[in-house]
């Protein structure tokens, strides 16, 4: 698991390889992703845009922009959280991905909370030893 923390806002993200929707012959990879958001801090936010730069290990850069996340702008009351699981398919079997949540707090103050980056590897990257 990958973790973040800012303004009290901790972003966790658990990746995971869906073998059953991948077609390595094709060089087609899908990689899920679970994120959890918490407020630990003591005022309400509400998330408002996300943002994603996604890389595969050739280096083809894919950049996400959008309102909320799976169609939803979660408001978090100190100590809520919010969970969700979505994706993205790769043309290589690994990546990395990164990004942040605007997140608007109750007095209309924006910030960007910073979403770890966290590797995407399925079983068929290569292994190096060092």
């Amino acid at each position: 698991m990958y973790q973040e923390v800012t303004r009290a806002i901790r972003i966790t993200v658990k990746p995971f390889y869906l073998e059953d929707q991948s077609s390595p012959e094709e060089g087609h990879y899908v990689f899920a992703y679970k994120v959890r958001i918490e407020n630990q801090g003591l005022q309400t936010v509400q998330l408002r845009n996300r943002y994603w730069r996604i890389t595969d290990e050739l280096g083809r850069c894919q950049e996400v922009r959008g309102a909320g996340v799976v169609g939803e702008q979660p408001v978090l009351n100190p100590g809520d959280s919010f969970e969700y699981t979505s994706g993205t398919p790769l043309k290589t079997p690994s990546g990395i991905m990164v990004g942040s949540y605007e997140m608007e707090t109750s007095d209309g103050e924006h910030f960007e909370a910073a979403i770890p980056a966290f590797s995407l590897d399925s079983p068929h990257t290569p292994k190096n030893l060092h």
